[in-house]
């Protein structure tokens, strides 16, 4: 095997570490809520304002596109190839879009198997205060994937040295 089957497979290592450990955290978190609680069993840690509270849900975040498991499932699958692909054969991306995509695909991933093993999504953190939808680990991490990919945006500079 030659060095560069080697370079390219550490391509975009940052991307492929963070997409494994928000998967990993993603799985275990929502393994121990199915374990530890019951269905719509709920459990106040700063009552009022934040609980864990064990719901499915088999539409998008914000139980969009309630029951539409089948079309999500393969649009969850869709988006994983895709960055997959992206980090595989693309360009070498900088840290900020590996964080994004990294964890874009550790979040597609978590409620892609959730929706091709059980048929729903496993939700369970519960923001009370502000009346807000439970959601999962996987949400966070694409959400936050997504502000990562708008620094990565705003940082990059003009490839041509002309000023408008």
């Amino acid at each position: 095997m030659t060095n560069n089957y080697f370079a390219m497979r550490l391509k975009n290592k940052f991307f492929w570490i963070i997409a494994f450990v928000a998967f990993f955290l993603d799985q275990i978190t929502k393994f121990w809520v199915v374990q530890t609680f019951s269905l719509q069993q709920t459990l106040p840690l700063l009552p009022g304002i934040f609980h864990l509270t064990y719901v499915t849900n088999t539409g998008a975040a914000f139980s969009l596109l309630s029951g539409k498991v089948e079309w999500l499932r393969w649009l969850s699958l869709g988006v994983s190839l895709a960055l997959i692909a992206l980090a595989w054969f693309g360009p070498l991306l900088n840290r900020w879009e590996q964080l994004g995509y990294g964890l874009i695909l550790g979040g597609a991933m978590g409620n892609g198997i959730d929706r091709f093993a059980l048929g729903y999504v496993v939700d369970f953190l519960d923001f009370r205060l502000i009346n807000f939808p439970v959601f999962n680990l996987a949400d966070v991490f694409i959400n936050i994937g997504i502000v990562c990919l708008l620094i990565a945006t705003f940082q990059k500079t003009p490839s041509s040295g002309r000023r408008y």
